[in-house]
């Protein structure tokens, strides 16, 4: 199981490098999960069941920025290993909307292909340097 940063991106650029086309250069990698804020995870867990009921419900990402596009891909839930691909966007045209970013957890909400409705991402302060390089390298009108 990785746990240091450096290492659970080395797992996911090793993964997408089987894949990806020659002369991609991987430029950041953002782990986050979905689901309600984390902070109401306290109040979640004071309620028999219902802590680990959300908990079962979050899912896991990784964003990767590319010099073409954003891959999201899967992250195992107890491993934190890197799993299939879930969507690829080009840069110029991420779904995003609603960057918020904060002490803590920031969050974005992400329109998944297929989905009725974005989903909200919630990424710690860990990946704060990623995220920041991940938002600084989307056009201004994305991160709008």
């Amino acid at each position: 199981m990785a746990i240091r940063r450096a290492k659970q991106k080395e797992q996911v650029i090793a993964k997408l490098s089987s894949m990806a086309p020659p002369g991609e250069q991987f430029l950041a990698c953002v782990h986050c999960e979905t689901g309600p804020s984390p902070w109401l995870n306290s109040i979640f867990d004071e309620v028999p069941f219902l802590g680990l009921i959300v908990a079962m419900t979050r899912r896991f990402y990784f964003l990767t920025l590319t010099n073409t596009s954003v891959v999201v891909n899967e992250a195992n839930r107890f491993t934190n290993r890197p799993g299939e691909i879930v969507s690829t966007f080009p840069r110029h045209a991420l779904p995003v909307s609603r960057v918020k970013r904060a002490a803590v957890w920031s969050s974005m909400y992400l329109q998944f292909p297929g989905g009725s409705k974005p989903t909200r991402l919630n990424i710690h302060r860990y990946w704060r340097g990623e995220f920041d390089q991940l938002l600084a390298g989307l056009p201004a009108s994305v991160q709008a």
